[in-house]
């Protein structure tokens, strides 16, 4: 290999971490801010105390200072490990095998991610069921829910990222180009809410567990027993409490994320990195 061709390729690798970065930062807090009612009734559906006593209709944007702190690096960290995971695997392998190095690479992006969302979604939860006391919080409390968060994400980003690259695939193909940033935000929008509905009762354990009184028995905060728990209470109806706003959230937050995304993409790559990778060719002749 050339030296110019190790600089382009280490100039690549930038790119991608840059972009993905940037890209996912405005993206996530996009969405989160947007789409933050929602969000907020989905909660407290979901809530062991009820809907009434968790708040309602009112106060729809409690818990949104976290999400505001947080949203962007834990978008960041997932598309920067995402992409970096895709850029250096998928050259290697086969193109029939690149849904599982989707599959793969979101999965260990979500755990990474949970890193942050976790401490992120547990002090936003508690403030959008009215339960938050700032006396009782601790390391143990913010990560309270970590597997859980995680047994969630994973499920959610197995079926969603390989359905919407696939959606990506298949509409560049038909229309032969490559697709535009609000072609892509389609595409996510249905992606999300096929995971959404798919993935709800997982959700409805992560709520429970983030809600508990912080006094409760671990042994009563594993996954199994909460979803025992939660279906003698409810039945079948209880593991898809919130699924109504859980999918037009998603939905909606899925055209926005993957469309802020892709814009936000392409505009770093534009504005930052195209002069300076056309400055390398002019170099190289």
């Amino acid at each position: 290999m050339t030296t110019y061709e190790e600089q382009l390729k280490i100039s690549k690798t930038t790119i991608t971490f840059v972009t993905s970065l940037i890209a996912g930062g405005v993206a996530g807090t996009s969405v989160d801010i947007a789409l933050f009612p929602l969000d907020t009734l989905k909660t407290r559906l979901q809530a062991k105390q009820g809907f009434i006593k968790s708040g309602g209709f009112s106060g729809l944007y409690k818990g949104i200072f976290p999400v505001m702190i947080g949203s962007a690096p834990t978008a960041s960290l997932f598309f920067v490990t995402y992409e970096g995971i895709k850029t250096k695997t998928q050259c290697r392998i086969s193109e029939r095998y690149h849904s599982l190095v989707h599959m793969g690479a979101a999965s260990l992006a979500e755990m990474v991610a949970c890193l942050i969302r976790v401490p992120m979604e547990v002090v936003k939860q508690r403030k959008q069921a009215l339960i938050l006391n700032n006396r009782d919080i601790n390391l143990r409390l913010l990560y309270r829910g970590y597997w859980s968060t995680v047994v969630r994400d994973m499920p959610f980003s197995l079926i969603q990222f390989p359905i919407w690259e696939c959606f990506k695939k298949i509409w560049s193909s038909n229309v032969n180009r490559e697709i535009f940033p609000v072609e892509s935000a389609v595409c996510g929008a249905f992606a999300g809410g096929i995971s959404a509905t798919i993935t709800t009762p997982l959700d409805v354990i992560k709520t429970r567990i983030m809600l508990a009184h912080k006094n409760t028995e671990a042994s009563n905060l594993k996954i199994l027993n909460v979803l025992q728990d939660v279906y003698n209470e409810k039945g079948f109806r209880g593991l898809y409490a919130g699924v109504g706003p859980r999918v037009i959230w998603i939905t909606m937050g899925g055209f926005i994320f993957f469309g802020a995304y892709e814009k936000a993409k392409t505009i770093v790559t534009k504005y930052l990195f195209d002069p300076f990778i056309s400055n390398k060719e002019s170099i190289k002749y």
